[in-house]
């Protein structure tokens, strides 16, 4: 039965994988959904190989937008570190959670990234590329707050799970610390990779996940990533985004009735 199953995580990889390179955030959220409910996975298990599945898509992202000179470390780094505290309580947390509870909150959190999604696919105007400081010349105390917040926040969904937080990262990078959409994307790969790895050490590393799922997922899906960027430069953004918001309230409105069901 695995077996059968494993040829079915390649394309959802893939799916995973492109998504996750061409908007560089949104694409992870899909991964527990099909760990869950097309391939069988307990929502704990499924959260921990999501996290292994996003963390190796991301790393491979990340050498992609490298080469391209769109990936800012110090800035990146300064993610992962602040996100590392909150990575660590949500792995603790999701193992307290029952698993309809679990999956009811990440329903919430899909229609969250709906709404983050378009909100920013309706902004209009690039923004202005800056390594890593404000508009007047030097980081300051409420540019910090929100780095620290958004860090933190992304480290927590991470942890807790399992998916990047690509979508709370990539706006925060722009808003927050000037950066062009395409440094965003980029250094909000290298964030994900580093609370990915966090969270799994969190958790113990690998041993409960299925390899035999995971692996051709994971392999996929770095495929994927790789496609993606390459993707973005022929496809409108925007024009994916809306349509990947729209299939995450969808996936919403699915996982949130099933886990009512299993909570009544």
């Amino acid at each position: 039965m695995r077996v059968t199953f494993s040829f079915l995580a390649i394309p959802l990889g893939l799916a995973v994988g492109v998504t996750l390179g061409t908007l560089g955030g949104g694409g992870s959220i899909l991964t527990v959904p099909a760990l869950v409910y097309l391939i069988g996975e307990n929502p704990q298990h499924a959260t921990t190989a999501s996290l292994v599945i996003v963390g190796v898509t991301a790393i491979t992202g990340t050498a992609g937008h490298a080469r391209a000179g769109r990936v800012r470390w110090g800035a990146g780094l300064v993610f992962g570190i602040v996100g590392a505290a909150g990575s660590l309580l949500g792995s603790v947390l999701n193992r307290l959670v029952d698993p309809d509870v679990l999956l009811l909150g990440f329903a919430g959190l899909m229609a969250l990234t709906a709404a983050a999604m378009l909100q920013r696919s309706w902004r209009h105007g690039p923004a202005k590329s800056h390594p890593f400081r404000g508009s007047e010349g030097s980081l300051t105390t409420r540019r910090v707050l929100e780095v620290v917040s958004a860090g933190t926040v992304v480290g927590f969904m991470t942890g807790f799970f399992g998916v990047g937080g690509g979508f709370v990262v990539v706006p925060a990078m722009v808003l927050a610390l000037d950066f062009a959409m395409p440094e965003a994307v980029g250094t909000g790969l290298l964030v994900i990779a580093l609370n990915s790895v966090t969270a799994l050490a969190a958790r113990g590393g690998i041993v409960a996940v299925d390899r035999g799922v995971v692996a051709p997922f994971a392999v996929s899906a770095m495929v994927g990533s790789l496609l993606g960027y390459r993707v973005a430069a022929r496809i409108p953004a925007k024009q994916l985004a809306r349509i990947f918001a729209v299939l995450l309230v969808l996936l919403a409105i699915y996982v949130a009735s099933r886990s009512v069901v299993g909570l009544a």
